[in-house]
């Protein structure tokens, strides 16, 4: 029958819940306290330092023992010499007499000798340590009067290795205190670079992008974090720059469309409503307007998808011929002042996204056309070249500059002949046509010479399937 619980039982494991509880809340206070306390770095380095030099000190206090045992050994080794040649006076020990100017406090001979190999180790350290309480320590060697013992006392030793501890401690704490004080110091020589770099990047706005971080004075690894910092900076001015100059374009694309809408719709307000020429004309020009608005907006919006990373493509397998085929049967309908032609060696397969390859090709070709003079030729070709499909689009247009083919991928650039010859286009025909190679893997290469002609050549990796997906 089980024992009733009492008022006191009831109560004992209620006060160890509170107790436990008080504890696990003083603990989560303490924790939280502690995160939030925020030392500068230089006193979290110094203290670092210091914990470190205080750690090394036991194991300096080691080694130095240890250096101060060796060098007794040529002392402990003469007395043992001079005491194995000397017999002793009384019996087998040796007198004090015998022992004057020897670090022996005491000697004596012992008849059981012990094996100087390994078997003797476990006697020989039972005697070094039998007396190890007295601050003494006792040495055996054979002689030729038998086992000779000799104790050594430990008091100078010990009193030596107190002396270094304590110096050592001092030495010790004083360099921590120095550390301590001196953090000052520390900042200004060794942490400057770094609370440069905090202004410099808490001073960076839009309007001092050019701004650098000096990497004067600076040394190995804070210049090191120096330069790459500048270097950030640099692909953050330039691509700050980029949009700006992206907005600025686009801005200036898009203000002459709306500025001929609004004159003819003005136009059309005054006297369209009564001359049906002036109608006719209004309409028609707005309607062109709107639709090159449109083709603007479109492209704009393929680049914003491409540098938001959400450009999506619907891969297949297909001939490329199927898609070249079909863009220069548009060409010759859409042009009929400019030759066609299509050149393909053979059928090949790839896999990519078919309306993006021939968005591509329509590109390169309305390109081409835009830049041949009536009676011109433009001719598609398909060819292998190693793993690599090659579609390509040749003109027998002016050709481009040396100065400008570096530019000519560049949204919204266009050539200075280009300008002067009002040639419709927005400059950013060529970027969708690199974003879409480059999308597939592939990469375009271009081959111009003034008043010959220009070849733009885009290199497709060929695939007969889609790769494995694991």
């Amino acid at each position: 029958m089980s024992k009733p619980k009492t008022a006191g039982d009831r109560g004992a494991p209620g006060r160890e819940s509170a107790i436990n509880r008080f504890s696990a809340g003083l603990n989560s206070l303490l924790v939280k306290g502690l995160s939030n306390l925020r030392l500068s770095l230089t006193l979290r380095i110094a203290m670092h330092y210091a914990w470190q030099l205080l750690r090394t000190a036991p194991l300096m206090l080691l080694a130095m023992l240890t250096a101060l045992c060796v060098a007794q050994l040529p002392t402990v080794n003469a007395a043992m010499d001079a005491l194995s040649q000397t017999p002793p006076a009384q019996e087998n020990r040796y007198a004090q007499e015998q022992l004057t100017g020897l670090p022996v406090v005491e000697a004596y001979l012992t008849d059981q000798l012990l094996d100087d190999g390994v078997a003797g180790w476990p006697e020989r350290l039972r005697l070094l340590l039998s007396d190890i309480g007295n601050r003494r320590i006792s040495l055996y060697a054979n002689t030729v009067q038998g086992g000779l013992v000799a104790v050594f006392s430990l008091d100078r030793l010990l009193y030596t290795a107190s002396l270094l501890f304590w110096a050592l401690v001092c030495a010790d704490l004083y360099r921590v205190a120095y550390l301590l004080r001196k953090r000052n110091r520390l900042s200004r020589k060794v942490l400057k670079p770094i609370q440069d770099m905090a202004d410099t990047a808490a001073k960076l706005s839009a309007n001092n992008l050019s701004d650098r971080i000096s990497v004067e004075g600076t040394k190995n690894e804070l210049k090191d974090l120096a330069l790459v910092i500048n270097g950030m900076l640099d692909r953050i001015e330039l691509s700050y720059n980029s949009q700006k100059q992206f907005v600025s374009d686009a801005s200036h694309e898009l203000r002459t469309p709306i500025a001929v809408i609004q004159g003819y719709a003005g136009m059309l307000e005054r006297w369209g409503k009564t001359d049906p020429a002036v109608l006719d004309e209004g309409i028609t020009a707005i309607s062109q307007e709107a639709t090159s608005m449109k083709e603007l907006v479109e492209r704009l919006l393929f680049l914003a998808r491409h540098d938001k990373k959400t450009l999506m493509l619907e891969m297949e397998v297909f001939d490329p011929l199927e898609v070249l085929s079909e863009v220069h049967r548009e060409a010759k309908m859409l042009s009929t002042a400019h030759a066609f032609t299509l050149e393909s060696a053979q059928n090949l397969r790839i896999y990519a996204d078919k309306g993006m390859i021939k968005q591509l090709m329509r590109i390169l070709v309305d390109n081409a056309i835009k830049y041949t003079p009536a009676g011109g030729s433009v001719s598609l070709s398909l060819r292998r070249d190693g793993a690599w499909c090659v579609m390509a689009v040749s003109d027998t247009g002016p050709g481009i500059s040396g100065e400008d083919l570096p530019r000519i991928f560049d949204r919204f650039y266009r050539c200075d002949d280009a300008r002067k010859r009002q040639s419709s286009g927005h400059g950013l025909g060529l970027s969708i046509a690199r974003i879409i190679v480059t999308a597939h893997g592939g990469r375009m290469k271009v081959r111009s010479k003034l008043d010959v002609g220009t070849t733009f050549s885009a290199l497709l990796p060929l695939r007969e399937a889609p790769p494995d997906r694991a």
